[in-house]
């Protein structure tokens, strides 16, 4: 078999793997607050979440563009393969690791870090500018966003649902939870999964069997959607913790607000931007926003600045992985 061949199947293969990773190491992003308030039964929203990650996948391709055009620009040939299967490796360690910890980090960042810690390695072009709007700024802006938007929607269910019974509105809002974590998967799929399809397409423009103009093969969407979508049904019960009960103890109106303040950040940002946002720092800061409108004690803030450290962490963390995998796989295949 051709070495470049051989090559590209070897990057689809794992590009395939860090989408599961991605699968169960976010699943608890989608479905934490609902399990948490008992909306429904772990195992329906790992089901749920699975089938609208898969949907979500097939509506849109912007993130997928940037992710495989807009930030790093690999080589032709073998060289370049190794480089995109470094950065690969360097995001697949880091989601291990802070999976095993319990820490919701951001698999998006993982692998961005990872893309530009193989690019510095073998020095090829980092598109800085890219990196800077597309990454950067909205790394920044939607937590703030996710935050502030989880906060008003919370002070609004509080103001019109004022008079009403604890009981019967509590019952009515674990309803509409299924609707709104339902919202939030099929973010998460829309968001999570084009970052796999990006990289795919961009070792299959590397290896010289796509052009850069051409649009995202269908099998390259099918194979993303199924793997992070049976990724999800694995579920990432270690985050789901951290998320659904060691931030915040949240009623069901908390759990709708996050949720929907989530979803709404991220349809924004990859419809509207095409900017590959984290889900996780998203729905993280809207579980703290709707904490904070009812006390800012009710927020457990050292859980929440050890999941801040691990945000800071991630880019220079898996950048730095793949850059060390990038002189191990540069000296065994090339």
């Amino acid at each position: 078999m051709d070495l470049t061949l051989a090559l590209v199947i070897g990057v689809v293969v794992v590009s395939l793997v860090f989408d599961y990773t991605n699968g169960f190491h976010d699943a608890a992003n989608a479905i934490a607050t609902s399990v948490s308030t008992r909306a429904l039964t772990p195992r329906a929203a790992l089901f749920m979440a699975a089938a609208m990650n898969f949907i979500g996948a097939h509506l849109g391709t912007q993130v997928a563009q940037t992710v495989g055009k807009g930030i790093i620009d690999a080589p032709d040939g073998p060289h370049g393969l190794v480089i995109v299967a470094s950065a690969l490796i360097g995001a697949i360690a880091w989601n291990l690791i802070t999976w095993y910890f319990g820490l919701p980090s951001s698999s998006s960042h993982a692998l961005i870090g990872g893309l530009v810690g193989a690019a510095l390695a073998s020095a090829s072009v980092v598109h800085w500018s890219g990196v800077l709007e597309k990454v950067v700024i909205p790394m920044v802006l939607s937590p703030l966003v996710g935050f502030t938007l989880a906060a008003l929607i919370m002070i609004a269910i509080y103001w019109i649902f004022r008079h009403s019974q604890p009981g019967k509105t509590n019952r009515g809002f674990r309803y509409a939870q299924t609707v709104s974590a339902a919202a939030m998967a099929l973010g998460h799929g829309l968001q999570d999964a084009q970052k796999t399809m990006g990289v795919i397409f961009l070792a299959l423009s590397v290896g010289g069997f796509a052009a850069p103009s051409d649009p995202i093969p269908q099998w390259v969407i099918l194979s993303a959607a199924g793997a992070i979508s049976l990724g999800t049904y694995a579920g990432g019960w270690r985050i789901m913790r951290t998320l659904g009960r060691r931030i915040i103890a949240l009623d069901p109106p908390q759990g709708f607000a996050a949720e929907s303040a989530a979803a709404t950040v991220l349809y924004g940002a990859a419809i509207g931007f095409g900017a590959p946002i984290s889900t996780t720092h998203t729905i993280t800061t809207a579980i703290m926003g709707v904490g904070a409108t009812k006390r800012l004690s009710a927020v457990r803030w050292g859980v929440a600045g050890n999941i801040v450290t691990a945000w800071i962490l991630t880019i220079p963390a898996a950048a730095a992985v793949a850059a060390l995998s990038y002189f191990i796989l540069h000296g065994i295949i090339e």
